[in-house]
């Protein structure tokens, strides 16, 4: 293990910019990923940690036996250093530096969430924690969405990242590629979404478009659609949060898969 303990050391600096700026690891080509859930997420789904970074109070304690044993370089950082590289108000006192390398390709047939523009990081990890779990294994980001790999995204996704195919800074030309029916989401056009469930027309598997949080799905995306579709609302609210209704689409279409 080695003990770092200037502020000034290469391997903390980059770390504190992965911590605090979103788009970092575009530059450096590394992740930063903060805490045991995290990490373990990413081993479970093969990756393997170009190194550990571990609290100095933790660095001897018995509950780090299982990084130590990583067979890769150990970092030691005192409390005081390693809160610096926090993005949490407790840090948790252990991390894994992990390479990047991004995807470039669009795969045509994989059941898709294509993210137009979407701002918010825990929107964004929260839609990729719902791909994940519904069987979307690809996600498109469209070049003004926030930072697929920034560490708070990194954070809402809890791990999802690892066992998806992320491509991101596309454009709408980019989306061509897919083979899929791209569908939409609408508060006044189109089918209810239940409605289609229970008429076994909604495609199982398809690309579903999650628009902006405040201006939705772009006028261009809303023309290619395939389908456009609506979820009722029978209390009455405006909207939903963009997170919450990708979860209860790409739900249907899982549903929908299933039936058919």
């Amino acid at each position: 293990m080695n003990l770092i303990t200037s502020r000034d050391n290469p391997l903390l600096k980059n770390l504190r910019r992965l911590a605090q700026e979103s788009g970092a690891y575009r530059k450096l080509g590394q992740l930063w990923l903060e805490g045991d859930h995290l990490c373990r997420a990413a081993l479970q789904r093969g990756v393997r940690p170009a190194r550990v970074v571990l609290a100095q109070s933790l660095a001897d304690a018995p509950d780090a036996a299982e990084w130590r044993g990583l067979d890769v370089p150990v970092a030691v950082v005192p409390d005081a250093l390693f809160a610096g590289l926090s993005g949490l108000e407790s840090p948790a006192r252990m991390g894994f530096v992990v390479s990047h390398m991004p995807e470039r390709e669009v795969q045509p047939q994989t059941p898709t969430v294509v993210l137009d523009r979407l701002q918010d990081a825990g929107n964004v990890g929260a839609i990729l924690r719902c791909a994940s779990a519904f069987g979307f294994r690809q996600v498109l980001a469209l070049q003004g969405t926030a930072a697929l790999w920034s560490h708070k995204v990194l954070r809402a996704g809890m791990g999802a990242h690892f066992g998806l195919h992320l491509v991101e800074g596309l454009q709408h030309a980019d989306l061509a590629a897919l083979t899929l029916p791209l569908v939409t989401t609408s508060s006044h056009l189109g089918p209810y979404l239940h409605e289609l469930v229970r008429e076994k027309q909604l495609p199982g598997r398809c690309a579903w478009v999650m628009g902006h949080e405040g201006q939705g799905v772009s006028d261009e995306l809303m023309r290619r659609s395939t389908l456009q579709v609506r979820i009722a609302q029978p209390g009455g609210e405006e909207s939903l949060n963009v997170a919450t209704a990708a979860a209860i689409c790409l739900h249907a279409s899982a549903t929908a898969a299933e039936m058919k």
